[in-house]
Formats: C-alpha cells, structure tokens, sequence
C-alpha cells in the first residue's frame, strides 16, 4: 500500500478510536519540560479576597506559567490591588522577583469593565509597559490573556501565544466534531459535528474561516465554513479524493490534493471553489501542500523519490526541490509564519516524531519523543508547535518549542486529533 493510503487509513482509524468520557469545558495544563533559566515575576491580584468573577491575575499567571518561560513567586503581602504608583521594588528583589505584573478590574457606569495594569522591571526599577481596557465583562478573559502577551513581549522579546485561537478534532460518543477553543482551552464550541470522519482543519489567514476536509457524502470532500455566521460551502467535490486543504498567504486560494487524475497531485482552486488548476505533475502520490509565507513556494509530501519526503515548488507549479534527506520517512510539512523553519513528521523505527528544520542551514532537530505524533502547526510568532499524540492510549493535544526546550501538554477527555493554530 502506498504512503499516501497509509496517511489516510492512518487518520481515519486515529479518528475511529472513539475514547469514553465527558466533554469538559477546559484543558488541563501539565507542563512536560521547562526553560532552563526561567524569568521569576509576580503577578499581583487584581481584585480583592473573596470578589466575584474571574480574577485576570489567575488567567495572566496560568498563561504565563504553562509558556515554561516563567517562574510564578508568591505575590502575598502586597496589600489591596491597584496600580501601586509607587512600588517597593526591594521587598520584591528580597523575593528574587526580577518582574511584577499589578493592576485592578472596576466597574464602569455603564456596565463595563476598566481593567488597568502595570508592569515593572524590579531590577532596573523601571515601568516597563502600562495600559488601561474598557470592555463588556464577557471580554474579561480575552484582555488577560492579550496581557500576558505583552507581559510575555517585553519580558522576552516576543510576542506571546495566549490570545490566540487553536481548532482540533474530536470524537465524542461516536460522532466527529471540529471545535475552537481559546489557547487555554476555555470557550470551546463545535463548528461542526458528523456521524463520519472530519480530518484536516486549516485556518484562513485572517481566522474568519476554516477549511476541512468530511467525508459526510461517503468520500472526502473539501469544505470551506465561515466562523461569523457559520454558512459552509463544498469547494472541492471533484470525481475521486478531495484532501489536505492549504490556504495561500493571500487567503485567495487554496491548495489541494485531488486524485480526479487517477493520481493524487497537488492543484490550485479559488477559495470559493471553481476549476482546479493542476500544479505538479509526476507520477507519483503528492499530497499536504504547505504555502510558504510570502506565496512564492508550496511545500508537500511525495513518493516520487520511492519513500515519502518533502519536497518544494514555485506556487505557480515547476521543478520540485526534495527538502528532507534524513530518515526514510518524512510527511505533513508546516512552515513558521516567519518563514525560518520547516517542522514536519518523521517516523524512526516505529514512532513518529515532530522534527524542525532551520531552512537556512539545514540542520534538523528531532523534538519529541512521544511516538505516535501528527499534524506540526506553527504558532503565530513561530516560537511553539501544537501537534497531536497519544499518551496513554489516547489522543492528547501537545506544544513544544522550536528549540525542543519547552514542552506541555493539553488534555480533554475524548480523542483528539489534528490540531490547528489560529495565525
């Protein structure tokens, strides 16, 4: 059997092994590895002992402490929260806190929420960054996390992942259901839900839309659906297989594979569907089309070499480049969004494991270590890559740094499978 019927048949039967349990609102966060010089900052309560709602400071510090980059000190013995204009920086240099976070939530005339923060450098003894949120209290936990990626830019040099959006598969009391969920794993909702397998969830470049492949009419189709009100529409329903959707950098077009040539192949199709354009063209299986960030490359998996790898091409079709040389067994290319690395699944022995390749030098790191792992994807500041494992006997969703340092786990009771981070 060929690589590419062994990747479908792969996904499938991974989507087939339905696990018991309850769907829980949240994931549970179990830190795997660590930075070995993690920053130590305190994050001061912003509101007082025994108010009601959801205290920022716990969402700023859960965000922080599961990054692995941050070592959470005792912030007891601050006194009241509130903006502390003037900070007893040697109290917290006794505690060997390089950084604090303060700040209050009131409540506006109107309903709203002004959230107010600070950050100090205690070192330097300096305030580092400061901003004030007028918001609907349902936006409560959408600003603490947008602080913990300040906090988590100026403390270390980049933008941080928290606000962002993740979508996965899961398959819960036999049914398949594509859900998003806040980086945390909170607010989580089903976007779609189906008796048969949904694989393949690929995020528009704005986070408007998803692409995903179902196979609801009995064989794989490429659907396009809108996150604001929720229309879908069959872009790719050609004769044969229609998988592995790739938004273009641009959000105009998708790349996909179609066997409607007898032959699986990468094509170009409008992202409203239309005729497909046929971009590569040997005979052999090609599949997982990746575009590169600025549009000029698409990378994918092919068999033409006698063993599946990743090649490259220009978008607009023409000589493929082979990309991976180490290990006989290398698929699902993902590209960083700041174009730098190429992670990728590489399979040693009878494990697969995520890899990372610096696409300047070459060079090629194994990161995991877990052995059935799938679906690398980059996130928004190319610092982590979100992949799905099993752990256990069951599928679990996972992270871990470009540099291998930084590992986490994510758990929700169900399978879940080819995750998705939101550019």
């Amino acid at each position: 059997m060929s690589f590419f019927f062994r990747l479908l048949a792969a996904a499938c039967a991974f989507l087939a092994a339905a696990l018991p349990g309850h769907v829980q609102a949240g994931m549970t966060i179990e830190i795997v590895g660590a930075a070995a010089n993690r920053i130590p900052v305190v994050i001061a309560p912003f509101l007082p002992a025994g108010a009601s709602g959801d205290d920022p400071a716990e969402i700023i510090r859960a965000d922080l402490s599961r990054s692995g980059l941050f070592k959470m000190v005792d912030g007891n013995g601050l006194g009241k929260p509130g903006e502390a204009q003037s900070v007893d920086y040697g109290q917290w240099r006794d505690r060997a806190a390089d950084a604090l976070v303060v700040g209050q939530v009131s409540h506006a005339a109107d309903g709203r929420l002004d959230i107010r923060f600070r950050l100090y450098d205690v070192v330097r003894k300096t305030q580092l960054a400061g901003f004030s949120y007028l918001v609907p209290p349902t936006m409560n936990r959408s600003i603490a996390h947008k602080i913990a990626d300040l906090v988590h830019e100026k403390l270390i040099g980049e933008p941080g992942n928290f606000s962002g959006r993740v979508a996965y598969i899961l398959k819960h009391n036999g049914r398949y259901e594509l859900q998003v969920a806040d980086s945390d794993g909170v607010n989580a909702f089903t976007v779609v839900r189906s008796p048969e397998p949904i694989i393949s969830p690929v995020w528009s470049p704005n986070g408007s839309k998803l692409a995903y492949v179902s196979f609801e009419q009995k064989k794989p189709v490429v659907y396009v659906q809108s996150l604001t009100d929720g229309r879908r529409k069959a872009v790719a329903n050609f004769r044969g297989s229609n998988y592995s959707p790739a938004w273009s950098p641009d959000g105009s077009k998708l790349a996909i594979s179609l066997s409607k040539d007898d032959i699986a192949q990468i094509y170009l199709i409008g992202a409203d569907g239309g005729d497909a354009r046929r971009l590569s063209k040997s005979g052999a299986l090609e599949t997982e089309p990746a575009f590169s960030p600025d549009g000029r490359w698409l990378y994918f998996t092919s068999d033409r070499g006698g063993s599946p790898q990743i090649y490259r091409m220009p978008v607009d079709g023409g000589e493929a480049k082979r990309m991976t040389f180490e290990g006989a067994y290398n698929v699902s290319p993902a590209i960083s969004p700041d174009g730098k690395y190429l992670a990728y699944v590489r399979r040693d022995g009878g494990s697969f494991h995520v890899a990372v390749q610096d696409l300047e030098n070459g060079q090629t790191q194994v990161l995991t270590d877990t052995q059935f792992d799938e679906s690398p994807s980059f996130a928004p500041n190319s610092r982590n890559i979100l992949y799905a494992t099993m752990v256990n006997g069951r599928g679990v969703l996972a992270t871990v740094s470009v540099d291998g340092r930084v590992k986490q786990r994510l758990t929700i009771s169900g399978d879940l499978r080819e995750p998705a981070w939101a550019p």
